[in-house]
């Protein structure tokens, strides 16, 4: 029989206690970019504000599942193979990687320019196919990047349509400028996301990159939702003001074909 003691003593929470710990876990991976491929533990620790013995023990398990990797020789961790190899047989999974990659494509050959397909992942805009303007063919289907909503024409094109709520998280994340014409007033980009709306495209006019337009579409599921957008990319001086709507037009329609083959019908 169990004692005074024992029959108080409030029960494990091992459901929450886990679910606390993949939340660590994503915030470890979280850390890691494009410019911050390596890092020590200390880094980590200052970017999570996660206790050293905490983060030593994520880190540890982290390593041991392939999801990190160490650099034995000095202090320092990075993405492991194992989650390329997960997001391999995500992409080949993705109904929207299946069905627009043909499309991608076409759009390539008939701008010439560099084309971006991007999925939503609820803050940022995750490019999961790349043509490169003047090459044959795209990027391989393994490659993804992780790109700002509120600065890039396949983020805005999707922000336009999602709720009051996502737009104040993604502006919440911070509105970082990147570029001098980067929107880094919450009003200045809400006023352009209604812009996007009422003519069914976004301009992306040197906010990420310096010097580089972009004009983008959504893409929409079976239920009508936007979800993904695809953009053209171009120099300014290869792609004036004059282009413009010829460009979005093209877009537009390249957009739609994709949303009608994922089985959205107007």
């Amino acid at each position: 029989m169990d004692s005074p003691a024992q029959s108080a003593r409030p029960p494990r929470k091992s459901g929450e206690d886990s679910l606390k710990s993949l939340n660590k876990v994503a915030k470890i991976l979280d850390c890691f970019d494009l410019n911050r491929r390596s890092l020590s533990l200390a880094e980590i620790c200052e970017i999570t504000g996660f206790p050293r013995s905490t983060t030593h023990r994520l880190a540890a398990s982290m390593r041991e599942v392939g999801f990190l990797e160490q650099e034995h020789e000095r202090d320092a961790y990075r993405l492991g193979l194992r989650l390329f190899e997960l997001g391999s047989t995500v992409l080949a999974n993705l109904e929207l990687h299946r069905e627009g990659s043909a499309i991608v494509n076409a759009l390539h050959q008939l701008t010439n320019r560099t084309v971006h397909l991007a999925v939503f992942d609820g803050q940022r805009a995750v490019v999961i196919q790349r043509t490169e303007s003047g090459k044959d063919g795209m990027t391989p289907s393994s490659f993804v990047e992780n790109s700002p909503a509120y600065c890039t024409s396949v983020g805005k094109a999707i922000l336009a349509h999602q709720d009051e709520e996502t737009v104040d998280r993604v502006i919440a994340l911070g509105l970082k400028p990147l570029t001098d014409t980067t929107l880094t007033d919450p009003d200045a980009l809400r006023a352009d996301l209604a812009a996007t709306r009422e003519r069914g495209y976004s301009l992306d006019d040197g906010e990420h990159q310096p010097s580089l337009r972009c004009v983008g579409a959504p893409i929409r599921n079976a239920s009508g939702r936007v979800f993904a957008a695809i953009s053209v990319s171009a120099p300014v001086w290869e792609l004036g003001s004059t282009r413009i709507e010829d460009f979005s037009q093209v877009v537009t329609y390249h957009a739609n074909l994709i949303s009608q083959r994922l089985g959205y019908n107007r």
